[in-house]
């Protein structure tokens, strides 16, 4: 099996660039006070990462940054599509319960999709802080990064908008529906 393409060619770096700044620029309120020239900077020393976030936008996430770490130096980009990204549902949480399946089975997990796009899923904190940026999945839900406390008693997290709500559920990691992907986030 051949290696995996890991970095973009010069042509697509330009052309996510573009794109990348065009939604920075239409969403100004999710990084008030950022600067898209340091961000850009990050962004082309960082070829893996801009990688990573292209394999975001390539399953439908729409990646934004939505913050900077001061601690670390860090843009954070999560995926700021209206509803789930729509090319990663229909996904068990992990590959424990992926296999547990029995019959049925999907064809990928969102734990081992995530790994493979170079990101992580949001955590519960991260996903009530992308609500505080607008409306996202009021139709959808997103798996969230599970504490390992729940995930060993077989569950998975998961959350969604529902009458001006953020609503955080759990359901069984084997589960998946057509409704259910993940975001993703990736620090630059």
């Amino acid at each position: 099996m051949p290696a995996k393409k890991t970095q973009l060619t010069q042509e697509q770096r330009q052309v996510f660039l573009n794109l990348l700044k065009s939604r920075f620029d239409k969403n100004m309120g999710r990084h008030k006070g950022l600067k898209w020239d340091a961000i850009e900077s990050k962004l082309t020393t960082n070829p893996h990462k801009m990688w990573s976030l292209f394999e975001m936008e390539r399953t439908s996430g729409e990646p934004d940054v939505v913050g900077y770490d001061t601690a670390t130096d860090t843009y954070l980009f999560f995926d700021c599509s209206a509803e789930t990204p729509a090319d990663r549902r229909s996904v068990c949480y992990d590959r424990e319960g992926l296999e547990s399946r029995k019959e049925h089975r999907p064809k990928n997990s969102a734990i081992d999709m995530a790994t493979e796009m170079g990101a992580e899923l949001l955590t519960e904190e991260q996903y009530r802080h992308l609500q505080t940026l607008g409306t996202f999945d009021s139709k959808t839900s997103s798996w969230l990064k599970t504490p390992t406390n729940i995930r060993n008693l077989g569950g998975a997290i998961f959350g969604d908008f529902r009458f001006g709500t953020v609503f955080v559920y759990h359901n069984g990691a084997q589960s998946y529906y057509g409704g259910r992907a993940f975001r993703c986030v990736v620090g630059v």
